[in-house]
């Protein structure tokens, strides 16, 4: 059973965004407070991947008469294969006292808000999408055709994240000190990570 106390906390933003570098940061800062769930997916391994450390691996059809059984509460097809996030991945977080991150797209984000779960939700954003063009152009790894594609998407993805009520923060990725200080703030005043004297790994999270 999912802990309604120790709510997740679930970050989104179009690819670009620095989305990653943030989250690196704040887990290098708690390394024992945050941790990603293991998602679901129906790929095969890449070289290097072990099952139930990268992904948990699974086929399809087992996969989705888990989807039909309610065990996830989120997914999302891409190049023809499924991946998701089971609510037994977020418990095994829990389970160590942690809080559950969740990086996901828009579609996961919508999917998430249908169930019970209660995270918080943030949103990183781009200073405009021609920024965002520059920074998928540094990478070297686009084509011009999945240039525009990833464009198309990030404008789509804006007009969700910026529109009030669909995330409890938002926070304008310009300058990456900026943006960490700001979600630095929102998770200790939030969570409070700072291990005090005399409290268990799970207590310090629960809302009473």
């Amino acid at each position: 059973m999912i802990h309604k106390g120790l709510r997740p906390l679930v970050l989104c933003g179009p690819s670009g965004s620095g989305k990653s570098t943030l989250i690196k940061r704040l887990f290098d800062e708690f390394p024992d407070t945050f941790k990603y769930s293991v998602s679901h997916t129906t790929r095969m391994p890449r070289s290097g991947e072990e099952d139930g450390i990268h992904y948990h691996f699974t086929n399809k059809e087992k996969m989705q008469e888990q989807i039909e059984n309610g065990e996830f509460i989120e997914t999302a097809t891409f190049s023809g294969n499924l991946y998701g996030t089971s609510k037994q991945a977020v418990e095994d977080v829990q389970n160590l006292g942690k809080i559950c991150v969740l990086d996901i797209d828009i579609q996961g984000v919508k999917q998430i808000k249908r169930i019970d779960l209660n995270p918080f939700y943030i949103f990183i954003k781009p200073p405009s999408i021609m920024e965002l063009e520059q920074r998928l152009k540094a990478r070297n790894t686009e084509t011009e055709e999945s240039l525009k594609r990833r464009l198309l998407i990030a404008k789509s993805e804006l007009e969700y994240g910026e529109t009030p009520g669909n995330f409890d923060i938002v926070i304008e990725n310009d300058d990456l000190e900026e943006a960490y200080q700001i979600l630095h703030n929102f998770v200790v005043s939030n969570y409070n990570p700072h291990r005090r004297t005399g409290e268990s790994n799970v207590s310090r999270f629960f809302w009473y």
